[in-house]
Formats: C-alpha cells, structure tokens, sequence
C-alpha cells in the first residue's frame, strides 16, 4: 500500500519549526504529531536559517528606495549646480568683454 505524499505550505513548515524553537516543544513529538520525519524537520530548518535573511529583505528594498531617491536627488542638485557655474562663467566673460569694449581694463 503507497501512502500519498502530503505538502506542506512554507507557512505551516514555519508553524512547526516555531512549535519547536519558541514553544521548546521537542522535535520528536513535532515530527510525531504531525506524522513528518525526524530528518525531514532538520532539512525544513537547515533551509529556513539558511534563508533567513529574505525575511528581513523587505526593509532592504525600502531602504534600497530611499537611497536611489536620495542619489537622484543629489545628481539633480549637482546637475544644477553645474549649470549655474556655467551661466556665471559665460556672464563673467561677456562683463570682461564689454568692459573692454569700453576701455575700462
């Protein structure tokens, strides 16, 4: 006789992985509760502290967000800035010019 495979969603490996970690449930009534092999709960948790960091990736995009904001923002300003000293130099140059012109250096 087969037995059919069951699937587990990620929220319910994390439900049994919590029963044990927070709740200081051993792993073998874990597993035996919820008919799962002993092994098996050791590969859900090996992946689940080796993908931990994706739980806290959500402030990493926002974060990321604000940088890219804030270096447009700078890019922009030195953009500006940038144009402004080019206005002056082109105004300084035409006010030595006409200075010139009229004989004053």
């Amino acid at each position: 006789m087969t037995r059919q495979r069951r699937h587990f969603s990620p929220e319910q490996k994390v439900a049994l992985l919590r029963e044990h970690l927070v709740d200081k449930i051993p792993i073998s009534e874990v597993c035996e509760k919820n008919g799962i092999a002993v092994n098996l709960f050791y590969l859900w948790q090996k992946t689940f502290f080796e993908n931990g960091q994706a739980a806290f990736t959500v402030n990493d995009k926002r974060r990321k967000t604000d940088t890219d904001a804030k270096d447009k923002q700078i890019a922009d300003l030195q953009a500006r800035l940038t144009r402004k000293h080019e206005v002056l130099s082109e105004l300084m140059e035409e006010h030595v010019q006409l200075k010139k012109a009229l004989g004053e250096l």
